[in-house]
C-alpha cells in the first residue's frame, strides 16, 4: 500500500474500518494530541467513508469548547488532559455526529508540557456510544520515545478503542 503511514498504524485502521463496517457503526474521533493522525490512518483504507463520519481536531483548549461543547469549568478544574476532558470531548463528537461511537484522545506528547502529576507521554482516552451509559475512560503514561513515539502508540490505542 502506498502510504506516508506506518505500517502497524494502517493495519490497525483497516481492522477498525473491516470490522465497523460488518457491524454496520459508524465512529467518529475528538482528537487533540494526535492532530488528525487516527483520522488520518482511517482515511488511508479504501472504503472508510463508509465508516468514518466525522473527526474534530480540537488541539486548542478554545477548540475543545467551541467545537465540542467541553465546558470552560471542566478544563479549567481537570485540566485539558484528564479523564474529565476526554469524557466531554467524545460526548461531544458523538452529540455533534451521526457516529454511533466516538473516541477522544488529549495528551502530551512533549517535550515540553509535562506538569506535576502528568509527564511527558500522558494520554487520557475516552469512548462513548450511542444509546449506552457505559463510560469507557483510560489515562496512560507512553514510554517518552520522542513526541512521534507517543503520537503513533496514542493513536494505536484509540484504534483499538473503535473495535466493535
Amino acid at each position: 500500500m502506498d502510504t506516508l503511514l506506518p505500517s502497524d498504524l494502517i493495519a490497525a485502521a483497516a481492522r477498525v474500518i473491516e470490522t465497523n463496517r460488518a457491524a454496520g457503526r459508524m465512529v467518529a474521533l475528538a482528537e487533540s494530541c494526535t492532530g488528525g493522525l487516527v483520522a488520518a490512518a482511517l482515511t488511508e483504507i479504501d472504503g472508510s467513508s463508509a465508516v468514518l463520519d466525522r473527526g474534530y481536531v480540537t488541539y486548542s483548549n478554545e477548540a475543545k469548547q467551541q467545537m465540542l461543547g467541553v465546558s470552560a469549568d471542566i478544563i479549567e478544574t481537570f485540566g485539558a488532559v484528564s479523564i474529565a476532558t476526554a469524557w466531554a470531548m467524545a460526548q461531544g463528537a458523538l452529540l455533534r455526529s451521526g457516529a454511533d461511537v466516538a473516541v477522544a484522545i488529549t495528551g502530551i506528547a512533549g517535550p515540553g508540557g509535562a506538569t506535576p502529576g502528568k509527564p511527558v507521554g500522558t494520554v487520557v482516552f475516552a469512548r462513548a456510544l450511542r444509546g449506552s451509559d457505559e463510560i469507557l475512560t483510560d489515562q496512560v503514561v507512553f514510554e517518552d520515545n520522542g513526541r512521534a513515539g507517543v503520537r503513533l502508540q496514542a493513536a494505536l490505542m484509540a484504534l483499538e478503542l473503535l473495535l466493535p
